[in-house]
């Protein structure tokens, strides 16, 4: 049960890093398809949107692993 727990734990940066360029792609697929459906300015601020809400939970998820770190949380 222990092994199954760790796959759905985030406990380096270095996974961090990879979560963050998975959800990058799918962000700048669905901004992409945001700019076809509505072309003009309103789909490029949808898509820059898509691509904004990464950075945030990127640096939520780095602030969270150096948090864990400093305290020694397993």
């Amino acid at each position: 049960m222990k092994k199954l727990k760790r796959l759905f734990q985030i406990k380096t940066k270095t996974e961090v890093f990879l979560i963050t360029y998975a959800l990058g792609l799918g962000a700048v697929e669905r901004g992409l398809i945001y700019m076809q459906q509505y072309p003009g300015n309103i789909g490029k601020v949808f898509f820059c949107l898509c691509t904004g809400s990464v950075f945030l939970a990127s640096a939520k998820m780095l602030e969270a692993v150096e948090y864990h770190q400093l305290l020694g949380v397993d």
